[in-house]
């Protein structure tokens, strides 16, 4: 409910008296109004206020797919190893979440498929673009891998841009065991996202762990050099789960969704990347473009 000023004039200590007499002064004071006002709108809460609270509470130490709505753990837990992810973080404001939902609802996505815009207990949810799959480091290697990758980015031409939504499709994970209702996101005009995927392979190529995409070398037509990897078709931010492969039909009418007319109302900015070894995030801010 909202507040409204009113004077020491008033009291509400008894309801029959309609007309109290002021004994003092009045002063300004605060009282609630009925649940028909407007409520406030609260300011979001700072970007690293997230990264505090980044992982939930573990319930079980072994892989129990009933936790978790059927998933399983894609790498075992095993003492000394750190589940490892690098990111791009985007929390939608509430007209974002608005629009996010229509698409949803645009989908008509059956009961098997899980949004990923809210928890089970309704919390909202972080959306995010991934820059690696999921890998693990040693003990050993935690502060190296960070100091590494960071260094990289400080040194890139990597700059905070906004994303643009393209279009919608399905995509599985690696494993094949879920599938992935996804907003594809079209190539920002510096490059940013091939720019820092490159930073990401090659520092986790070091560390003996495999990339996000596999490479791709594309032979130039008139010469022997060989063309940087563009996976510009591969960025996307996931919206639902399901642990169904979707048919062909519904592939077909999903990608055929036009997101066009929603592109004003979503302005996904990205001005840092993250890195989540464990529970701990580390946030790396991008350069402001000029």
């Amino acid at each position: 409910m909202a507040l409204v000023s009113y004077s020491d004039s008033e009291s509400d200590s008894d309801p029959e008296n309609d007309t109290p007499i002021a004994t003092t002064p009045p002063r300004k004071r605060l009282r609630r109004t009925d649940s028909a006002a407007k409520p406030a709108v609260l300011p979001p809460l700072p970007t690293g206020f997230h990264d505090l609270y980044a992982s939930s509470t573990r319930i079980s130490v072994r892989d129990d797919p009933s936790l978790h709505g059927g998933r399983k753990r894609v790498i075992p837990h095993v003492e000394g190893n750190w589940p490892t992810h690098i990111y791009l973080e985007w929390y939608p404001q509430r007209d974002e979440l608005a629009v996010l939902n229509t698409i949803l609802a645009k989908c008509g996505t059956p009961k098997a498929v899980h949004s990923l815009l809210r928890s089970d207990l309704g919390v909202q949810l972080p959306l995010h673009i991934s820059l690696s799959r999921p890998v693990v480091l040693a003990t050993e290697q935690k502060q190296p891998f960070t100091d590494d990758f960071e260094r990289a980015v400080q040194e890139s031409s990597a700059k905070a841009f906004n994303a643009v939504p393209e279009g919608l499709d399905w995509v599985s994970n690696t494993e094949n065991t879920r599938w992935f209702l996804v907003m594809r996101i079209k190539r920002p005009p510096q490059d940013q996202l091939n720019t820092l995927l490159r930073i990401s392979n090659q520092t986790l190529t070091t560390f003996g762990q495999p990339p996000l995409y596999a490479p791709k070398k594309i032979k130039h037509p008139v010469s022997s050099a060989y063309k940087e990897d563009d996976f510009s078709d591969r960025f996307h931010i996931s919206l639902a789960w399901s642990l169904t492969a979707p048919s062909i039909d519904e592939q077909t009418r999903i990608s055929g969704i036009d997101l066009k007319p929603l592109e004003e109302s979503l302005r996904i900015e990205f001005n840092s990347v993250k890195v989540k070894i464990g529970n701990v995030v580390k946030s790396l801010a991008l350069e402001r473009a000029m």
